[in-house]
């Protein structure tokens, strides 16, 4: 069965066959008389085909063209960094998450900028969760993501409409002064507080209007010695809002940041002081969000959509 998949030129066709397989896989719905180690075979057929699957979704949003999209590869193992690193250029998204599988709802993740790698991604764990569940992992109550410097992540599906619970570790935010450098990047707004998390700036303004309004200087930005900057205040419809801008990163402004979150929601629940919150980010595609501060985790919740599926053909 698997040798004519292989050789086969008809690539949509073997797309579908290796998704079957991807999910048989990971929920143990096959078994191969050839190899007792379906980490193996999957390797085996990778190596064969040459190709990689690759998923667009939108994170944070029920509709597609919203929220933050995100590429999604599963792969055998990881490739060269290289490799990786130029598949996300190509992609030209705020990130592109490759996933390894390591057992039934155990994967091991890392997150690709167009011009670097990550050491934490909210929106794209999301996708990469969506894509496995939606493919075949209906029966998992949680996925768990292994990264390299952010512990393990668990996301949790809602039903069947798309939504899910991210846990991310909590980012307390640590006051410090504002600078000249950062008002320049504000382009002459004056912020109410400064604080700074372990990877952002976050910047906090009086009004959803200075948030909404916020033309900020990209060039300076780019130079904070931070990640990327976030601006936050009071939301109108919603308990806070926010803006992120990463340009250091090959992001100009990002559509919904998740990992952003896990230094907005302690925040914003000291100043509220509430656990739960509402928040919308004020990007051009927007996103929607449900906070929740459970001590040493942050939960977000939100919903994903499947955009585009096909895959990367490397052997042209």
């Amino acid at each position: 069965m698997w040798p004519k998949i292989i050789r086969s030129h008809n690539y949509g066709r073997a797309v579908t066959k290796l998704v079957t397989l991807i999910a048989s896989l990971l929920y143990d719905k096959l078994a191969f008389a050839d190899c007792a180690d379906p980490a193996i075979t999957l390797k085996f057929f990778f190596s064969h085909m040459h190709n990689l699957p690759l998923y667009q979704v939108d994170a944070f949003t029920s509709t597609i063209f919203g929220g933050n999209p995100a590429a999604v590869v599963p792969v055998p193992d990881f490739p060269s960094d290289s490799l990786m690193q130029e598949i996300a250029a190509e992609n030209n998204l705020s990130e592109t998450a490759f996933v390894v599988i390591r057992g039934k709802g155990k994967f091991d993740i890392r997150w690709f900028t167009p011009t670097t790698e990550v050491r934490l991604c909210g929106h794209a764990t999301l996708a990469a969760a969506h894509v496995l569940y939606r493919s075949g992992g209906k029966d998992l109550e949680k996925l768990r993501f292994k990264t390299r410097h952010a512990g393990t992540l668990v996301v949790q599906p809602q039903g069947e409409a798309g939504a899910y619970t991210l846990s991310l570790p909590t980012d307390k935010p640590k006051k410090v002064r504002s600078s000249k450098k950062l008002r320049g990047a504000l382009a002459g707004i004056k912020p109410v507080e400064v604080y700074a998390g372990e990877d952002d700036l976050l910047v906090v303004l009086e009004s959803e209007r200075q948030v909404r309004k916020l033309a900020p200087n990209l060039h300076i930005v780019a130079k904070l010695k931070r990640r990327g900057l976030i601006v936050t205040a009071p939301g109108d419809e919603v308990d806070f809002v926010s803006r992120c801008f990463y340009p250091a990163y090959g992001i100009s402004e990002d559509p919904v940041t998740g990992s952003a979150h896990t230094v907005l929601t302690p925040y914003w629940a000291k100043r509220l002081k509430k656990k739960t919150l509402t928040a919308r980010q004020l990007s051009k595609r927007g996103g929607e969000l449900r906070c929740e501060l459970r001590g040493k985790k942050v939960r977000i919740g939100g919903s994903a959509v499947t955009y585009l599926a096909g895959q990367i053909l490397l052997d042209r």
